[in-house]
């Protein structure tokens, strides 16, 4: 078998060594004749922009979970697979968990500044609500591991189906959801139905002081009526993910005080953890099965 590593020298770079050892009987190029491939592993930044000439090739393997950079490509009508990477997710989990914690704790609320400050006790994890919005693999991830501290967990999603441990809810009833929502952590996918979905009248329909974590997709978030709503009794918000990245150093958000900016670092796919789920798509590819994680186009994901 012949797979195409399409992505920067960069990458090449950090996923050569792990996926030769995942992959002992596939032979992974740069180049040549495209009819001579039987996948394409790839992630952008890399030189195929027309996939029409790889007309063997059954599987083209994301190296990235999101995939709205390629999913709309006209050319690409091979199966299109998207990385779900166990490293990534436990990154993701991580992130989320750490600043739903600052959150809770209000650790911000102690300045060193001589003060001493005991009047404002944080409740129980128990008792602070948290909605985690998109129950893919990632947000899965974090809400077992929210659970696992004791938040009390709703989860929403476009099919609503059910979650072990978590309040289950579609997005129709997001609506509803939100003024519970001490806590929002936003993990949608980029499609044309989630941009905006936070506009300024849903963003008013939470709780005062609630915090809301994004390290999604920019996109979910009308920035304007995100700064709105924070002058208006929002509490904070974590950002990891923006409209246009890196986010230019005049942006309102960099100087608002209640917004963190964080440079897109939420969860990253590590190549040692995610070879091995290359190795196991090609695998099914060579043995005529289906491979795992394939993105509907109609959904975007």
């Amino acid at each position: 078998m012949r797979a195409r590593f399409s992505a920067s020298d960069e990458a090449w770079a950090a996923w050569q060594g792990p996926l030769r050892e995942a992959c002992p009987g596939v032979e992974f190029a740069r180049d040549g004749d495209p009819a001579g491939f039987d996948a394409i592993i790839y992630a952008p930044g890399g030189d195929i922009e027309d996939f029409t000439p790889y007309r063997n090739v059954g599987l083209v393997q994301s190296l990235w979970a999101g995939v709205e950079r390629i999913v709309t490509n006209r050319t690409l009508t091979q199966p299109l697979a998207r990385m779900v990477d166990p490293g990534l997710a436990r990154g993701m989990a991580e992130y989320c968990t750490g600043w739903a914690m600052r959150a809770h704790l209000g650790m911000d609320r102690y300045a060193q500044d001589g003060v001493w400050r005991n009047g404002q006790i944080p409740p129980l994890a128990t008792q602070r609500p948290v909605t985690v919005l998109g129950m893919g693999e990632l947000g899965r991830a974090v809400a077992a591991m929210l659970q696992g501290v004791g938040f009390p967990v709703t989860g929403v999603s476009h099919s609503g189906r059910p979650v072990e441990g978590a309040t289950m809810h579609g997005v129709a009833d997001l609506d509803a959801v939100l003024p519970g929502s001490d806590i929002l952590i936003c993990l949608l996918p980029d499609t044309p139905r989630t941009r905006n979905l936070l506009d300024a009248r849903r963003l008013a329909l939470l709780p005062e002081g609630a915090w809301l974590i994004n390290p999604g997709r920019g996109t979910l978030i009308d920035d304007t009526a995100l700064v709105s709503a924070l002058d208006g009794g929002l509490g904070h918000a974590v950002l990891d993910v923006f409209r246009s990245e890196p986010l230019a150093p005049d942006h309102p958000f960099w100087a608002h005080r209640q917004v963190t900016v964080t440079p897109h670092i939420a969860a990253e796919t590590r190549p040692r953890t995610a070879a091995p789920v290359v190795a196991e798509n090609l695998r099914r590819l060579r043995d005529g099965r289906a491979p795992m994680f394939l993105v509907d186009r109609d959904r975007g994901y």
